[in-house]
């Protein structure tokens, strides 16, 4: 099975690098305001632990206060890279672009990031949208890279209210499903 599931993984990966995903926002990583803030774990009221599989999330989502601040503990149980990103739809579609440059570039791979590529100087590369992304990196504060058989970290302090929800967005992989709904309860 896993032989037959990385195959079409792949298959997945290669397609979602040739397809262009149009951006419904600025794809820039602004995160204040309409969708929450980064936040420091000692402020977290809680801890959320989100298990992240080949192609899945455990939770399928997860309810927060207004105002609340959570601290995420993710951990990649699959064989392929994942991600953690919370945001609107808008905000993955951009995401999503930038993933797959990164992949075209070698960045990231199906089954991890390259270590190296990721802290080059990506300045002179073309093709590449240096101001969406930071130069290339993916060090956005409402997004964690997971590689397989590892654990990441993420706190947040959510908005007084948002249509938000967590994805990855490793080429293929939100189209596949890999998508979570915040919900907001008073």
């Amino acid at each position: 099975m896993t032989t037959r599931f990385g195959a079409l993984s792949g298959a997945l990966f290669a397609i979602s690098t040739l397809i262009s995903i149009p951006a419904m926002a600025d794809p820039s990583h602004t995160h204040a305001g309409a969708i929450g803030q980064p936040a420091k774990p000692s402020q977290a009221t809680r801890t959320v632990e989100v298990e992240i599989g080949d192609i899945f999330y455990e939770p399928g989502s997860i309810q927060v206060k207004p105002g609340e601040t959570v601290r995420f503990v993710v951990k990649n149980t699959g064989d392929l890279l994942h991600a953690f990103t919370i945001g609107t739809a808008a905000m993955h579609a951009a995401h999503q672009k930038e993933m797959a440059m990164m992949a075209e570039h070698g960045m990231i791979t199906p089954t991890g990031m390259n270590h190296d590529m990721m802290d080059m100087d990506h300045s002179n590369m073309p093709g590449m949208d240096h101001g969406a992304m930071g130069a290339m990196e993916h060090d956005a504060s409402n997004s964690v890279l997971v590689e397989p058989g590892q654990s990441a970290e993420l706190a947040w302090t959510f908005p007084e209210a948002a249509t938000l929800e967590y994805a990855c967005n490793v080429p293929g992989h939100y189209e596949a499903g890999m998508v979570g709904k915040i919900d907001f309860s008073r």
